[in-house]
């Protein structure tokens, strides 16, 4: 299920040399990766690589030692790129408004359904009851939710992890974002569950947005079958910098001394058994 063909060569996030040390732990050593409009990415890497401290400075919750973040501007007429550093934190909180994001342990507040959805529509977009309720049921039966009264008035504490995870992305789609960010969507699913949220990311990834393009999505994660049915790009941190940066089939046949002993633990990392087919190599399958 390759999702990663894209129209043209617009940029949506450009990092140069991105620097940044928490006291004397270096993190990122130089990171420099190009996103483009309505491309699939997946940034992959041991545990502590970096992947969430890349994550939080192209959301603009970090600020780097040395490099920087530049991201389209989707308000302005093409969407050029803009620097981070140079937006105050109005400027930043509307570019926000163009992303979304869905997080490895979903963050759903407290209360139901609809209060979750209509939370961010009624404080950033300032929309009333009448006006979100149809956006509620739009975004519900695009994740394969129920629409009806009764599952909006459901407190998210009765969820399955499965439905919860669905509300996350549904609710990240309320805002109709050009970009969305997966952090770990899948850690903690059982594998039909996860299989499901799998194709939800590739349906959501291909919809037109609300300038008639492809969303583009990267998505943090140590999910091997979630690269498997996805097959997007696929960047590999390691050591503060890019290591590997290509098609996912490439990083999966790769003999590297750094890609194979990570892509064997991956299962480990994303908190399941070894896939059997991850000890056979490439082009030898039984």
């Amino acid at each position: 299920m390759a999702v990663n063909s894209i129209s043209h060569q617009a940029e949506e996030i450009r990092v140069e040399g991105l620097t940044k040390a928490f006291g004397d732990h270096r993190v990122l050593t130089g990171v420099d990766l190009e996103v483009r409009r309505g491309e699939m990415l997946a940034v992959v890497g041991g545990s502590g690589c970096g992947k969430t401290v890349l994550l939080n400075h192209i959301l603009g919750r970090l600020e780097p030692d040395a490099g920087r973040v530049r991201v389209a501007d989707h308000d302005l007429e093409g969407a050029p790129l803009v620097d981070l550093s140079a937006l105050d934190t109005m400027e930043t909180d509307r570019l926000h408004t163009h992303w979304g994001m869905v997080f490895q342990k979903n963050a759903l507040f407290s209360g139901t359904v609809l209060d979750n959805i209509a939370l961010w529509l009624s404080e950033v977009r300032g929309l009333d009851e009448d006006a979100i309720v149809p956006i509620a049921r739009r975004v519900l039966a695009a994740v394969d939710l129920p629409d009806s009264d009764e599952f909006m008035q459901t407190d998210v504490n009765e969820l399955s992890g499965g439905m919860a995870k669905r509300l996350a992305v549904a609710r990240a789609l309320a805002m109709e974002p050009e970009v969305l960010f997966y952090d770990e969507p899948t850690t903690g699913l059982d594998p039909t569950t996860a299989a499901t949220v799998h194709d939800l990311i590739a349906r959501t990834h291909d919809a037109q947005t609300r300038t008639g393009e492809r969303r583009t999505t990267l998505i943090i994660t140590h999910d091997k079958d979630l690269l498997r049915r996805l097959e997007p790009r696929t960047v590999m941190l390691h050591e503060g910098r890019v290591f590997f940066d290509g098609p996912f089939r490439d990083f999966e046949a790769s003999a590297s001394p750094i890609i194979r002993p990570y892509f064997d633990l991956m299962p480990v990392l994303h908190g399941r058994a070894f896939d059997p087919r991850d000890l056979t190599p490439p082009g030898h399958e039984g």
